[in-house]
């Protein structure tokens, strides 16, 4: 996995936690006093980021212009080579790290947030609630039409006449 998709990793993951685009994020991020901390130290770890990709990039440019095909290296090159090849899997792990602590803040962020973020979904989940806890009232079950009353004056069959 090149370093360039583990920067783009990184805005894709701020971005989907966040819900907002990286240019919006990185506004936000600036403004005194700090409204997310969270988000402003996960757009210091993406900025961190930019660092290791762009020294991971030229390490590996050292490493295939000094073993490019049809090249054979000097002795003196063994360690040159050596060199850049330990330099650039340093600045594949940094960037790993980077991109795990980025995945961690997110993390963090998610667990903080309260579980009842939408007054609406709560207010849902208490409706079905209360209607699975309440008694059933005898008579025809819901959704199915009652008898009609009558219409018109009750007349007594059983009454006496005078």
């Amino acid at each position: 996995m090149s370093d360039a998709t583990v920067f783009d990793q990184a805005t894709a993951m701020i971005e989907k936690a966040w819900d907002r685009p990286i240019d919006a994020l990185e506004t936000l991020a600036l403004q005194r006093p700090v409204q997310d901390p969270l988000l402003r130290s996960a757009m210091q770890i993406r900025s961190t980021l930019v660092v290791s990709s762009n020294a991971a990039v030229v390490h590996q440019d050292r490493l295939h212009a000094m073993t490019s095909p049809g090249r054979v290296p000097a002795f003196y090159d063994m360690e040159r080579i050596t060199r850049a090849a330990v330099d650039l899997r340093i600045a594949q792990a940094e960037s790993q790290a980077r991109l795990q602590a980025i995945g961690s803040i997110i993390d963090a962020r998610e667990a903080a947030r309260p579980p009842d973020r939408d007054p609406a979904i709560r207010l849902a989940q208490a409706a079905v609630a209360r209607s699975v806890q309440a008694p059933r009232t005898p008579g025809p079950p819901p959704g199915q039409p009652s008898a009609s009353a009558p219409v018109g004056p009750v007349v007594a069959a059983n009454r006496p006449r005078r």
